[in-house]
């Protein structure tokens, strides 16, 4: 059933879908006995799988009282999460985030699988060139033209 970091992902987004609120709120201590890990794998997979690049708002309080709330960002009419989107896009985009960043537009079913792999090629360092601020500051530009294309509504 795949590694502890994917059964975990799976989990939580399983959770997340069903929650009527649009957030999850759990407890780590909890959750890493669940799952018979350290609660550092815990941190592992929000840092690594639910972070703001792919979608999602994590807030943590540690300490006995403490919690994690596991909000998933989405595309809505008032373009909220696009905005969010070309802010952490900011100037600069790495391959590796832009790979998330469209990783999530794929789960939310903004891009198909082979526009997904398109847009990919396209930021990609082979068609771009290897990793710098030059070729990081296109790759933006190009995600941010891309975010704008995909809001417009007389497209859809």
């Amino acid at each position: 059933m795949g590694n502890l970091a994917d059964r975990i992902e799976m989990h939580l987004k399983r959770i997340i879908e069903q929650s009527t609120e649009g957030f999850i709120t759990l407890q780590r201590g909890i959750l890493a006995e669940e799952f018979s890990c350290a609660p550092s794998q815990i941190n592992y997979v929000l840092e690594t799988r639910f972070s703001i690049d792919r979608g999602y708002l994590v807030e943590s309080r540690r300490g006995g009282g403490g919690y994690l709330r596991i909000v998933r960002l989405s595309f809505s009419d008032d373009g909220e999460f696009q905005n969010i989107m070309k802010q952490l896009i900011g100037n600069q985009l790495t391959e590796n985030r832009a790979n998330d960043l469209l990783q999530r537009l794929y789960e939310d079913e903004l891009v198909t699988r082979r526009e997904e792999e398109i847009i990919k090629t396209i930021l990609h360092r082979d068609t771009l060139g290897l990793e710098n601020i030059k070729t990081n500051s296109l790759r933006a530009h190009i995600m941010k033209r891309i975010l704008l294309t995909l809001g417009r509504e007389d497209l859809h």
